[in-house]
């Protein structure tokens, strides 16, 4: 990877995401609990839900990741509460097709994602940005 790749990749805007990861305090008693980790990098991203009528009203992430899975985190941490399961499934088949390079941005609230598009030509952290959504579906589905 060259310095420019390097750059490109590692925006400040990215490192900035990074650094600002929302709801990392634990629930006191979430309804249900998942973790999820990227093979390749070895990233990790555990998460805790509490749901009421199929719309998430807690959410917490202990998040163990590149900066690229950090700033995915930190999107998705700022816009979940208040989505679905299926909202989730949509969003996190979108992101999977924009880092192919098969699909747009997702749509608002999560268009923020974009600034991952970076990531295309980097399969091997499409895992790791991944992770938070994933972990959150696998959560849902205990419940």
């Amino acid at each position: 990877m060259s310095d420019g790749d390097l750059f490109r990749l590692y925006s400040q805007r990215i490192l900035a995401l990074a650094a600002d990861i929302p709801h990392s305090d634990p629930l006191p008693a979430p309804d249900a609990t998942a973790k999820k980790r990227a093979p390749l990098c070895g990233s990790t991203v555990e998460v805790a839900l509490t749901v009421e009528n199929g719309r998430i009203t807690g959410y917490s992430q202990t998040v163990r990741a590149c900066a690229l899975g950090q700033a995915s985190a930190a999107i998705f941490g700022h816009n979940i509460i208040g989505r679905s399961r299926e909202e989730v499934q949509a969003l996190r088949d979108a992101l999977a097709r924009m880092l192919a390079g098969q699909g747009p941005v997702p749509t608002a609230p999560f268009a923020e994602y974009e600034i991952l598009q970076a990531a295309q030509d980097y399969p091997n952290r499409h895992g790791s940005i991944l992770l938070a959504p994933d972990a959150t579906l696998l959560a849902f589905d205990q419940i």
